[in-house]
Order: C-alpha cells, then sequence, then structure tokens
C-alpha cells in the first residue's frame, strides 16, 4: 500500500499540477486573464448574484390566457370559413376548452362540416418534439351544432412553443440592454428564469421583461365621440382605448389592424428634427409597407392609433399617403423610454404576458459586503483547522494541512473548470469542506496510532492504518454524497450550489487524504525511516479510555425521547418564524443613506400604504433595516405591487440592498420540494446503509438521524430563527455530517463483532465507542471551528443557516454514541450475523512484509 509507481506518482502530482492551473485565474483580474498564453485556463469562478449584486427573477405563463387566445383564434377560424362557403350559423361561442356553433340550415350541415375539417388537421410537432399534434377535435353531439374541442396534447404543444418563444425574445431584449452574461432559461414547462448579474436598476428589467410589447396600427373611428361611446356602446367593429397620457385620453379604435408589430423590420430611438424631442422611427417588411401604403391612401384626413399593448401611443392623422413604408412613433417620451420602447420592439412581441412569481435582487454594495464576509470567515476558519491539526498531531498534521490547502486549490479549480456559480452558501460549502476534510485524515491517524500501540512496526502500522481506514472514509463520505446529490436535483438556486460544492469537496477530499496524504507518508517514511511516530503537542482523549456509554443508555433515550416530543409539540403548537419562501411575501433590506435609520419612521411610512401586516427590525448595523411584508392575496402580481410601493415610498432616504419577492405558487412548491428532499435523502441512506451492513444499523442510523432533524426543527421553533430555504440545505448536510459520524461508529463496531465473537454486545459497543471516540471528538472540533468562523464574521445572511449547522453538529455528534450505538442492543443485533473470521486475516497481516519504495 505504501509503494507507489513512477506513473502513479506522476499522475497524482499531474491532477494536482492540473488543479493549481485551473485555479490561478481567480487571483487575477479578467484583463489580466485574458493576457494569458491560449494554452492555460482562463476561465474564472462566476460569481453568483448574492456576491456580486443582479437580479434573478422568475416569470410564469399563464395556460388560461393561452387557452383564451386559441379559442378565439378558432372562434375566428370557425367565422370565416362559414362566411366564406356563405352558410349561416348562429351561436358562435367559446368556453373551456369548447368553440360551439349551430348551422341554421339543415342542408347546409354537410358542407359545413367540410369547411371546418381543415380546422383539425394535425401539425408537425417537430423532429425534436416527435411526431404530429392534433390540436383541434371536431364532433356533432346533435344535428347541425358543431364542437370543436381543443385538445390538451395541443395546449401542451402551444405553451411549449410559446415558453421558447418566450426565451428568445427575453434574450433579445436583455442583449440590448448591455448587461454582463445574462442566464435565461426554461424551467418546467411553464416557467422562465431569468438571472442577471451585476444589474443595478431591477425595476427598469422588470418593465423590459414584463411588457409584451404588442404593436399594431388601427385607425380611429371619428363617426362617434368618445364620451357618447362610452356612455352608451361602441359601435360595432370598435372598443374604447386609452392614452399613455396623464390623466388618459380615451379613442374609439376599430378592432380591425391594419399592420402589427410581425411586420417590423426595425426599430431605432431618435430625435424630431422639428422639436428635439425623443422618437422612435420604424421600418416595415414588404408585406407591412404595401398594407400600411394601402390603409393611409384609402385614409388620407383620418388620425389613425399606434397602440402598444391595448394603450395608444399616439394617434397622429394622415396628412398624405405613407408610402416608403417607414414612420415614427411620438408620444412625449424620455430618452431612456424611447430607448426602451426601440428595444421592444425590435425584439419583437411576448406570445404571452408573463406574471413575477419569484424576484431576488441583491445590491451591488451588499454583494461587495458578502465577498468580503466570505473572505474573512474563509480565512479565519481555515486558520483555527490549521493550528488545530497541529496541535493534535504534530508533523502528521503538517501533512494534513499541505492536503487540506490542495483540497481547496481543487473544489476551485473543479467549479471554474464546470462553469460553475459560486454564491454565499457556496463558500458556506467550502468553509464546511474546510472542515470536514480532515474527518478522513483523523480517521487515518488514529487508526495509525492504534496499529502502533497493538505492537506493529511504524512502517506496518501506516499500512494497515490506511488499508484499514479506506472502507470507513468511502463509507462516511458516500453517504453525505448521497445527500448532496439529492440536494442538487430536489434544490433551486443557491442551494444547489451549495450541493455542487459540497459534492466536490466530497471527491477531492477522498482523493486528497487517501491518495496524497498517503504518497507525502511513503515519502516521509523512506526518507527519515523513522522508529516511531511523531508526538503530537497537545493530547485531547488520554490513550486507553473505559468510559461506560451504553450504562448511560436508558438516560440517554429517556432525555431524548423528552426532547423529541416536546419539538413536535412546539412545532405543532408554535408558529415557527417561516421565511418568504415558505409562506410568500416579501423581504426588503435596505440602508440609511444617513448616519442611522429611523425604524419607527419607516413602520408609520409603511402602515400608511395598506399593505397588511409590516415587520421592520435593525438587521446588523445601525443604519440596516429588514422589512417583511405578509403575502398580499391578490394573486402573483399583487407581491410585485408591494416592492413598488415601498420602493417609492423609502427610496429618498434608503438604499436598496436586497429585495426578495416568492409567491403563493411558488411558495408552496419549495415547501413541498425541502421536505420532499429530506424524505427522500433519509430513504437513499437507509437503502445504502442496509447494503452496506445489516437492517439494524440502517434503522439505527434513520432513528437517530430522524431525531437530530427533529431536535434541529424544534431548536428552530424555540430560538425564533427564520426558516428559509437556506434552512433546508443545512437540515441536510445536518443529515450528511450526522450519518458520516454514526456510519464510522458503526463500522468499528461492525469490524470488532467479527473479531469478538463471544463478547456481550453492550461491552463491544462500550469497546468500539472509546476506541473510536477520539476521532469523533477532533472531527467535530475543526468542522466546529470552522463553522464558528462562518457564525461571527460570514455576514448577517448566514447566520440562522450557520447557526443551525453548529447545533446539528454538537446533535449529531451526540445521537452517533450515545443514540444509534445503543439501538443496536434494542434491536438485539447478533454477533453470529457476521460470520467471516476476521481475526485470522488480521493475524497474518502482522508478519506480512510493507514495500515502502518509491520513486
Amino acid at each position: 500500500m505504501l509503494y507507489f509507481s513512477p506513473w502513479k506518482t506522476v499522475l497524482i502530482w499531474l491532477t494536482v499540477l492540473v488543479g493549481i492551473l485551473f485555479a490561478i485565474p481567480n487571483l487575477f483580474s479578467g484583463a489580466t486573464v485574458q493576457s494569458f498564453p491560449g494554452f492555460l485556463p482562463q476561465s474564472k469562478l462566476a460569481l453568483g448574484l448574492d456576491l456580486q449584486g443582479g437580479v434573478h427573477l422568475q416569470l410564469k405563463l399563464d395556460r388560461e390566457e393561452l387557452v383564451g387566445h386559441r379559442l378565439e383564434s378558432v372562434r375566428d377560424e370557425v367565422r370565416r370559413s362559414l362566411r366564406e362557403g356563405g352558410i349561416g350559423y348562429t351561436g358562435l361561442s367559446g368556453s373551456g376548452q369548447t368553440v360551439s356553433v349551430r348551422i341554421r340550415d339543415t342542408a347546409q350541415v354537410e358542407r359545413a362540416r367540410e369547411l371546418l375539417e381543415p380546422l383539425t388537421e394535425a401539425v408537425s410537432a417537430g423532429l425534436l418534439s416527435g411526431g404530429i399534434v392534433q390540436e383541434v377535435t371536431l364532433e356533432e353531439p346533435e344535428p347541425a351544432l358543431f364542437r370543436l374541442n381543443l385538445t390538451d396534447q395541443g395546449i401542451e404543444y402551444r405553451m411549449a412553443q410559446a415558453v421558447s418563444q418566450t426565451v428568445e425574445v427575453l434574450r433579445g431584449r436583455i442583449d440590448e440592454l448591455g448587461t454582463t452574461e445574462p442566464i435565461i432559461q426554461r424551467q418546467g414547462t411553464d416557467r422562465i428564469i431569468v438571472q442577471v448579474p451585476g444589474l443595478d436598476d431591477p425595476q427598469r428589467l422588470k418593465d423590459i421583461i414584463g411588457t409584451t410589447a404588442r404593436l399594431t396600427f388601427q385607425m380611429v373611428d371619428t363617426s362617434v365621440s368618445a364620451q357618447d361611446a362610452l356612455q352608451t356602446r361602441p359601435p360595432a367593429g370598435t372598443e374604447v382605448l386609452y392614452s399613455a397620457d396623464d390623466p388618459p385620453v380615451p379613442y374609439v379604435v376599430e378592432t380591425r389592424e391594419i399592420v402589427t408589430g410581425e411586420n417590423l423590420e426595425d426599430a431605432q430611438a431618435g430625435f424630431d428634427q422639428r422639436t428635439n424631442e425623443p422618437i422612435v422611427s420604424f421600418r416595415f417588411d414588404g408585406t407591412g409597407a404595401q398594407r400600411f401604403g394601402r390603409a393611409t391612401q384609402e385614409n388620407v384626413g383620418k388620425p389613425f392609433a399606434i397602440v402598444l399593448d391595448n394603450q395608444v401611443i399616439s394617434a397622429p392623422v394622415i396628412r398624405e399617403p405613407i408610402l416608403g413604408g417607414s414612420g415614427q412613433i411620438s408620444g412625449n417620451f424620455t430618452v431612456e423610454g424611447a430607448n426602451d420602447l426601440a428595444i421592444l420592439l425590435r425584439a419583437g412581441a411576448l406570445p404571452l404576458t408573463p406574471t413575477f412569481v419569484e424576484e431576488r435582487t441583491v445590491g451591488p454594495s451588499l454583494g461587495a459586503d458578502s465577498i468580503a464576509a466570505g473572505e474573512t470567515a474563509g480565512i479565519i476558519g481555515a486558520a483555527l483547522v490549521v493550528a488545530f491539526m497541529f496541535l493534535a498531531y504534530g508533523f502528521l498534521g503538517i501533512v494534513a494541512n499541505i492536503a487540506l490547502v490542495i483540497n481547496v486549490v481543487l473544489i476551485i479549480a473543479a467549479l471554474s473548470g464546470l462553469g460553475a456559480t459560486l454564491t454565499l452558501p457556496g463558500i458556506a460549502g467550502i468553509v464546511l469542506t474546510v472542515g470536514m476534510a480532515v474527518d478522513s485524515n483523523v480517521l487515518i491517524f488514529e487508526r495509525i496510532r492504534e496499529e502502533r500501540a497493538a505492537g506493529r512496526s511504524v512502517i506496518q502500522a501506516i499500512d494497515t492504518g490506511f488499508q484499514r481506514a479506506l472502507a470507513t472514509i468511502v463509507d462516511a463520505n458516500l453517504t453525505t454524497l448521497i445527500a448532496a446529490v439529492i440536494l442538487f436535483y430536489l434544490g433551486s438556486g443557491p442551494i444547489r450550489g451549495f450541493a455542487v460544492t459540497l459534492a466536490i469537496g466530497i471527491v477531492t477530499t477522498v482523493f486528497t487524504a487517501f491518495v496524497l496524504t498517503r504518497w507525502m507518508m511513503a515519502f516521509w517514511v523512506r526518507r527519515n525511516r523513522p522508529k516511531e511516530l511523531p508526538k503530537a503537542p497537545v493530547r485531547l482523549v488520554p490513550d486507553g479510555t473505559k468510559i461506560s456509554f451504553m450504562w448511560l443508555r436508558r438516560m440517554t433515550f429517556t432525555g431524548s425521547a423528552i426532547a423529541v416530543i416536546a419539538s413536535m409539540v412546539l412545532f405543532a403548537s408554535v408558529n415557527m418564524n417561516l421565511g418568504i419562501d415558505f409562506k410568500g411575501g416579501s423581504l426588503i433590506e435596505v440602508q440609511a443613506k444617513g448616519d442611522q435609520a429611523d425604524i419607527g419612521d419607516i413602520r408609520s411610512r409603511l402602515s400608511a400604504l395598506n399593505l397588511g401586516d409590516v415587520q421592520v427590525q435593525g438587521f446588523g448595523t445601525e443604519k440596516d433595516v429588514l422589512i417583511r411584508v405578509e403575502e398580499q392575496g391578490g394573486g402573483e402580481n399583487a407581491e410585485q405591487t408591494v416592492v413598488t410601493k415601498v420602493r417609492s415610498e423609502l427610496e429618498a432616504d434608503y438604499d436598496f440592498r436586497r429585495v426578495e419577492v416568492v409567491g403563493p405558487t411558488v411558495s408552496g412548491e419549495l415547501a413541498r420540494a425541502g421536505t420532499f428532499a429530506v424524505l427522500a435523502a433519509l430513504f437513499a441512506i437507509l437503502v445504502y446503509i442496509w447494503l452496506r451492513f445489516e437492517w439494524q444499523f440502517a434503522v439505527g442510523a434513520i432513528i437517530a438521524t430522524t431525531h437530530d432533524v427533529l431536535l434541529t426543527i424544534g431548536m428552530y421553533v424555540v430560538t425564533g430563527l427564520e426558516f428559509n430555504l437556506s434552512s433546508i440545505a443545512a437540515i441536510l448536510t445536518i443529515v450528511g455530517y450526522s450519518l458520516n459520524d454514526t456510519v464510522v461508529v458503526y463500522d468499528r463496531v461492525r469490524e470488532n463483532l467479527r473479531r469478538y465473537k463471544k463478547m456481550p454486545l453492550p461491552d463491544l459497543l462500550d469497546m468500539s465507542m472509546n476506541q473510536t471516540l477520539p476521532r469523533t471528538i477532533l472531527t467535530s472540533l475543526t468542522t466546529l471551528l470552522a463553522l464558528l468562523g462562518l457564525f461571527f464574521f460570514g455576514g448577517e445572511v448566514l447566520r440562522s443557516f450557520v447557526a443551525a449547522m453548529i447545533f446539528g453538529v454538537v446533535v449529531g455528534t451526540y445521537s452517533s454514541v450515545l443514540i444509534a450505538a445503543p439501538l443496536l442492543i434494542l434491536f438485539k443485533l447478533r454477533p453470529g450475523a457476521f460470520d467471516r473470521d476476521q481475526g485470522e486475516k488480521e493475524a497474518t497481516s502482522k508478519t506480512m512484509p510493507v514495500d515502502i519504495e518509491t520513486p
């Protein structure tokens, strides 16, 4: 095990070198990286919105709106077909997903069927979608009555088209804003995620995105005044539309569209040469120019309306025919307004009106503070862990610290190479990995100490220590990896970033602890030929401890049962402080432009806005204030109104550092997904432990882990900490950590069951607990040191997340020793279940020579 062939040595250090090369670009600015030679990696870690500021929006397209458009389209097609065929009809209407029409003359029914049949022809869904789709079916439930039904398959096909078209339109609009690397992607069947890093004007982005931008040119009906039309009824074929003026001016406009924005070839913002006012110049394509020219020839002296999303932008009078296919739109625009309208028209109209169901905005100043806090927490946490490892292991601790530094470098390299986005929870994942990465080294070093104490030589102790620690390392890290994978697939946004960081950290930890550390130990042994293991400056756990853990089991079972029941009762009777991720609403963080925020003034000003329950509290410094507004209950768009009102009320005196808005649809989905993620992780790990051990171990591990989860939830209820999306990440990480600890303990129990078949189970468990006690304490302390650095220096945003992690580490350590192990007695685990005679194998290994030759 301590021999490394030359090619293995080259491969190990080549991996480290590649990691360093991929990590190096993160130390330099973008301009410097661009000057690197072409053969060197140039990709850098992308910073999340919470680190560099920006806007995250989730949009939803309404299925009902789509069905309404399709009903109107089918109804118009039915009307046109029957009129062109000269067939009289009555009762043409649409309801639900059905258009109905009755034919007056029964002799024309067959002819009507022939005219309506083409509407039911299937359409090709494209090569990638596969096959054909029938959007409409025709039936005749009674003589002379036809019903055209929109199929669910057809609606899904149209919705998929609408989502794809919306993504492309939004990409065109946002690209025109000149932002850096926006992310626009489809999510599910009716959602779109938009992320724009570095943007400091979220309202402008929402205006650009939320505007349908359907442009039409329609004639104004001058035969009746707008006031008469409003008092009676507009003439047939007309409707009343209002202008964008203040107050709005009504116009009677013909519903017939002369030409639409689909015929636009270009639109540019400019200035009127006569008035020097901002305008938008446009140019039609050939079809549009022909239609517009013919309409203006026939209506000289009459006004026509330029309508954008059912609002009259302007209504000029046609002085002469416009035959060139171009014109201009004026309407008291600002320069920015004219530019935004030109962007909308160039990008095209959205097929459906999007609804904002989630918004998360982080200002650039808060992003800079988050980066600084993350760096400080990372440096302090790493320094504490490095110092602690040296005190606990001396020279071996230096070896572990070298492996730890390379481990962090490999994590950053992997994230950079994958193009992953580093978020604030991602930094938490790296800091947590720093604490947990030493666990594998601790396992190895404690094994080496045990083997040396058992009488083996230094070389044999090192070799055997690595061999016996391997299975434990794999089992312990795989349980955490299972939690990370499930977190990635069931989580969203920053939580997925945390899962990616944690998963990569687990892989790099196994490599650095078992491969790199083993190479360094082999190199040290070959160079120094030591006669004894290096001494540690501090020995936290004395050798040969004989604590009677199993004697305490009745007290620990009773205490834990009381605590778990109390947690469940509190959870059922006391309202948990749920964040907006789970109950909807708005969260706004502001910072006073002056020396100090006036919380009382903010509370009174917001109370006058009639927003329901508004909570205002200090947050961090005296200048920072956190505002929570309850869910409005008026649909998804009602939540956006809250932000608009609060912004207009406070923006003169306060900077908006962070805005989070979660509608009722998203909050319900997040609650279900979070619960399912925890249950799925527990089930997956149950199956894995069952396969690797016995059913008693699997059930014991799940009971102990469920105990930790329930107590953590109780901690949230008692302390009043906010339970949000990051809390789910914390609980799942606690699941992984607790199981990691439990698996290490169970692995030693399994090993001892094979060696001491006649030893009473309580005595065997006590021995196993005492053997793993140094590793348990050292791992818990290193993880806690990393988390304490994050808790005190990582910023307010992560404080509740890290507090749960600290509580989980303490409870997880307690449960793995005093709950999980004694459960094996309760389940009557039989030592005879392990019938392999491990003792003979170990006796053979004592006399086996060890080759330590290295190149």
